[in-house]
């Protein structure tokens, strides 16, 4: 069997680099983020140990995407705007190495089929058998209220035949709140609930009644973890 060039005395894969920087930047952050933000972190053994996962959460602040990756047992892809990792400086440096180091992806928002690249993106780490992590919402809440989910979740479930762990975050939003530039100290939860199967819906991705039924299912969990108020459930939303 060949050697990767890293066993043979060659230099380290990008993917090997990446997994050195998560190491570091993981050390490094998660004691701060608990002294600062006081973070306190329940259910962390409902995370698979192995094989894929999703991490579906409600979504309050831009900070959620490195709270949970720092809180989670295993690594985490979540997607990120590509504008994160072209900026220009020691800004535009720190910010790409941040996000690399925590499993960011980039995606291109603006294109007609960036809902559909983003998951395709997403199901090639599930089918990798990493993790990913996804806001069913597609945005952050403004009032605190936790809207119906997009069915783009259930695609990857039901696609990549994994299971679903439902987050919920809370105080995030006060740390940093929608169009705060800087993030502030303020006490921070992350709960992990039980993974969420759906065998009965294999093979039915492509069901739109389907994708609906397991969507809810997920937010359900996601609403009794936050205890959120539920906004707009009963209007019909994009299924994407």
């Amino acid at each position: 069997m060949p050697l990767s060039p890293a066993a043979a005395g060659g230099p380290p894969s990008r993917e090997g680099k990446r997994g050195v920087l998560y190491l570091v930047v993981r050390f490094l952050l998660r004691p701060l983020f608990r002294i600062v933000l006081r973070t306190h972190v329940t259910g962390r053994g409902n995370v698979p140990p192995t094989g894929a996962f999703i991490l579906a959460s409600n979504h309050l602040s831009f900070i959620d995407s490195m709270v949970i990756p720092l809180s989670a047992p295993r690594r985490v892809g979540y997607l990120a705007k590509a504008e994160y990792f072209t900026g220009s400086g020691v800004g535009g440096w720190l910010t790409k190495t941040l996000f690399t180091a925590l499993g960011a992806l980039p995606v291109q928002r603006q294109t007609h089929r960036a809902a559909q690249e983003a998951l395709d993106t997403a199901l090639g780490v599930l089918r990798q058998g990493g993790g990913f992590g996804i806001y069913p919402e597609g945005t952050r809440s403004r009032d605190g209220r936790l809207a119906r989910g997009k069915t783009g979740v259930a695609w990857l479930a039901l696609t990549a035949d994994c299971p679903v762990v439902p987050v919920a975050v809370a105080g995030t939003d006060r740390v940093q709140p929608v169009g705060s530039r800087w993030p502030r100290p303020h006490k921070v939860s992350v709960t992990f609930g039980k993974p969420l199967s759906f065998p009965e819906y294999r093979g039915m991705a492509g069901n739109g009644r389907a994708r609906r039924t397991v969507t809810d299912q997920i937010m359900e969990a996601i609403a009794e973890l936050s205890g959120q108020e539920k906004a707009g459930w009963g209007a019909p939303r994009e299924t994407v």
